[in-house]
């Protein structure tokens, strides 16, 4: 048979109280506070909170027990998590407490994490001006629900699959980080041990850096010369401020955020931009400056900016012979083209098992899961 899950659950909408700075406490008997970035992209329950609020707040929110069901109705639209705890949640959460006793919790979860709940919250989302999950949308939702007996046999036939693949899962996303860390190492090493054809400057006689150029979005005319914000090329316009190649970092915004320009473009006043190599390998350059970490020397109050004027004074090395410094960007190159193999390699190897996930989930929900 099929339920909807209103029939199955009572479903409700967090709540906040406002303004929430004046209800938050580090006292032991306030009540945890659960907000999205509690709950991990990869887990199943939440356990821990890391912001409670003030007895007092908690009629103005939505109070959870452990065991309830928690649906994200925005930013990660329609993930569930489980309960381990209790506390209260923002309207940035959907509670689901059960009140017919006809489901198993794991059954549910994995119905929850389907693609047949997901296109359900997809098709009665849709047409709506901000896609986002109410609660009389998810009431909506059906599922299949067999005897009790029959979900703990899917269940376990889904927990042994699923414990597989989540290894298999762990060791990809693992072999990614080690991939992206490779190319880190080297880049620490290049600039770490060096021999005495090395030398030691401040940054601004290496390098200058220079603020972009403010150009408001009216005055912007697509043609071929790429604009570069601090999150990289964003639009086009006719005219191009500074020559190829350029090396440009966030200023404010994305800071400390670099990238490396092939063709004539016009920086926005949102980034620096080398505006003098001073006779040094412009890509070179751009490997110094993504070892020295400009993001680190951000400053100021409310929002941070960086400064020029803070960084060309910090003491750098680089090597005293260009040809030394193009050898290096080959080497760097080449290590860089092997790690973005590695990461589309295993970027598809877990979009592969998210896949094969889905399938497995499928069969569960259409009676296809056998042993």
């Amino acid at each position: 048979m099929t339920k909807k899950l209103g029939d199955l659950c009572d479903i409700a909408r967090g709540g906040s109280p406002r303004p929430i700075q004046q209800y938050l406490t580090n006292s032991p008997d306030g009540i945890n506070w659960i907000k999205i970035s509690d709950a991990s992209a990869s887990s199943k329950y939440i356990y821990e909170t890391k912001e409670k609020i003030k007895p007092e707040g908690v009629t103005k929110s939505r109070l959870v027990q452990k065991d309830d069901f928690l649906l994200s109705n925005s930013m990660s639209f329609g993930r569930p998590y489980i309960m381990k705890i209790s506390g209260c949640i923002h309207d940035g959460w959907l509670v689901l407490k059960d009140k017919s006793g006809l489901f198993d919790q794991d059954y549910l979860y994995y119905f929850l994490n389907s693609q047949a709940a997901y296109k359900q919250f997809d098709n009665l989302a849709a047409g709506s001006t901000v896609r986002n999950l109410n609660t009389q949308l998810v009431k909506n939702v059906i599922i299949p629900i067999p005897p009790i007996e029959e979900q703990k046999r899917i269940v376990e036939i889904l927990d042994k699959a699923f414990e597989g693949i989540a290894q298999a899962e762990a060791n990809t996303r693992r072999n990614l980080i080690n991939a992206r860390e490779l190319f880190d190492s080297y880049l620490n090493q290049v600039f770490t041990k060096h021999d005495q054809n090395w030398t030691q400057e401040p940054l601004g006689k290496v390098c200058t850096l220079q603020r972009g150029y403010d150009l408001p979005q009216r005055l912007r005319v697509e043609g071929k010369f790429p604009l570069v914000s601090s999150s990289g090329i964003i639009d086009s316009h006719q005219e191009a401020k500074v020559k190829a190649p350029g090396v440009v970092t966030g200023r404010s915004g994305s800071i400390g955020s670099l990238f490396y320009v092939k063709e004539n473009f016009w920086p926005l006043n949102t980034v620096l931009y080398v505006k003098d190599f001073h006779e040094n390998d412009p890509e070179f350059i751009f490997y110094l400056l993504k070892h020295f970490n400009l993001g680190k020397y951000a400053s100021g109050t409310g929002v941070p900016t960086l400064n020029r004027n803070h960084v060309h004074s910090v003491l750098v090395k680089k090597p005293i012979f260009i040809e030394e410094q193009k050898n290096l960007v080959k080497s760097l190159n080449k290590l860089q083209e092997y790690q973005k193999r590695l990461e589309t390699i295993y970027q598809r190897k877990l979009e592969a098992i998210a896949e094969l996930k889905q399938s497995i989930l499928e069969k569960a929900f259409t009676g296809q899961l056998s042993q």
